[in-house]
């Protein structure tokens, strides 16, 4: 359902030349799988998955959504995702109901398609008690409740979750866990993304490391215990890290002592 080759996203910065935020990503998921994209704050994880949704367009490399290309066909890619962020906007006038309504007949369905479909949303994600309760009125939890119910309403075949737990307490966390599950289980295709590893361990099927733009390594979470020697999850994500990070000041020093081993022009 979903498959990334050689994805990368570059920026010109002018204070520090060019940015690489996503370096040379590969990945691809399938239907009824829950696949990981765990990492830091700034590895990237974000701006893969605002490609993925079309809200960015790649440098190079390509990706493919249900079957469309996120660059030549977007408005294919956006009819067969829902995007759920930790901080989606809702707005204040509209109650639960009128709002994940009003973003269903935006995605072509008609009242009759609409009404079953709210109802069993709103039994799924526990929203009935308020129903009635405008955006202004709602808490952090009812917000994202309604923000999970939008992206699902028109049941895409993929479904993005970009930290979507951030901020959440702990009931509504778990409930929203719970409700991704299910949603594998009846065939979707789920990314998840985050940067807690609990989360990534109770849920996903796959996992990739991200870090500083790259993935370290992808595989279940058995494979990588077994790959890097590493029965805590903690220690084998902290370790590869590490060992990135070090391989990368390695390169930049050999880098500096090859351009001062290199003779200037007119000395050779």
């Amino acid at each position: 359902m979903i498959q990334v080759d050689q994805l990368t996203k570059a920026y010109d910065d002018l204070s520090r030349g060019r940015f690489v935020a996503v370096d040379r990503v590969s990945f691809s998921i399938g239907k009824g799988e829950i696949f990981g994209l765990l990492g830091p704050n700034g590895a990237g994880k974000t701006t893969v998955l605002r490609i993925l949704s079309t809200v960015l367009a790649p440098t190079s490399g390509r990706a493919n959504v249900a079957g469309h290309d996120v660059a030549t066909d977007p408005a294919s890619v956006r009819r067969n995702i829902g995007f759920v962020s930790n901080n989606t906007a809702i707005y204040d006038r509209m109650t639960a109901w009128e709002l994940v309504r009003y973003f269903g007949r935006l995605h072509g369905m008609s009242r009759q398609q609409l009404e079953p479909r709210l109802e069993v949303l709103f039994d799924q994600l526990r929203m009935n008690e308020f129903h009635d309760v405008p955006g202004a009125k709602m808490s952090t939890g009812m917000k994202q409740k309604v923000s999970i119910a939008r992206a699902m309403v028109h049941d895409p075949p993929v479904l993005i979750f970009d930290e979507a737990t951030l901020g959440l307490d702990v009931m509504v966390a778990r409930n929203l866990l719970e409700v991704i599950k299910a949603l594998r289980l009846s065939g979707k295709c789920l990314i998840f993304s985050t940067h807690i590893m609990s989360e990534v361990q109770r849920l996903c099927d796959r996992i990739a490391i991200m870090h500083q733009g790259r993935i370290l390594d992808t595989g279940t979470l058995e494979e990588l215990r077994e790959r890097h020697n590493e029965s805590e999850f903690e220690d084998l994500f902290f370790g590869l890290l590490s060992k990135f990070e070090a391989e990368e000041k390695g390169r930049g020093n050999e880098n500096v002592e090859l351009q001062r081993s290199t003779p200037e022009a007119g000395e050779a």
